[in-house]
């Protein structure tokens, strides 16, 4: 069983802490949930994060985040899903479900007609070279945590401020350069229904 919920546009500081507790008290028995909300500008640290990779955050936050992954920057017009799985009880392991994440973000940008693709050794999806969707996960007692950004229609300017996933010059681009009129929404539907699909 998958619960879906439409958060609209939440602070991170409050989301992470609810993913944390969500994650702590949850029993063999409690479904897995999915969730769907946008951030205010943020950048965020993965565990490994190194400090060298932000370059300018101007007066953009910074939060040291317990995620896998470097730093990543979050902001309105960027979809965020929050997959709180229960892998033991699904029997995959984190590379497995990394890997069908990716699968399912290739078909959802197939609807929109964007080639896109995967990187061996750098999770994530890319549309010539460039990154359209991170991924960056935490496992506690087999269950996960934060989860999938997708760049719908937003200000790609922050991401200049930081190198990516902490790679140097590596440029972001989103939907909204393919499909002028794309509604984040719309995407946040097709993501829950290609999420109920797979899971």
């Amino acid at each position: 069983m998958l619960i879906v919920r439409h958060l609209g546009v939440q602070p991170y500081l409050d989301t992470w802490t609810r993913m944390k507790d969500f994650t702590i008290t949850r029993t063999p028995d409690t479904p897995d949930e999915l969730w769907l909300l946008q951030h205010p500008p943020v950048y965020t640290q993965g565990q490994a994060g190194k400090p060298e990779h932000i370059l300018n955050a101007q007066s953009i936050p910074i939060v040291q985040s317990d995620r896998g992954g470097q730093v990543t920057y979050h902001g309105p017009g960027q979809l965020v899903a929050y997959i709180l799985v229960d892998i033991k009880r699904r029997e995959l392991g984190v590379r497995t479900l990394v890997c069908r994440l990716e699968q399912l973000l290739l078909t959802l940008l197939q609807y929109y007609s964007i080639p896109a693709e995967t990187r061996c050794g750098a999770p994530g999806v890319y549309v010539a070279g460039k990154k359209i969707a991170s991924i960056g996960l935490r496992v506690k007692n087999g269950c996960t945590y934060h989860g999938i950004a997708l760049n719908v229609a937003m200000d790609l300017t922050p991401f200049t401020g930081i190198n990516p996933c902490g790679y140097a010059q590596l440029q972001m681009t989103q939907i909204q350069a393919f499909d002028a009129t794309i509604d984040i929404n719309a995407v946040s539907e097709q993501l829950a229904n290609a999420f109920k699909n797979e899971f």
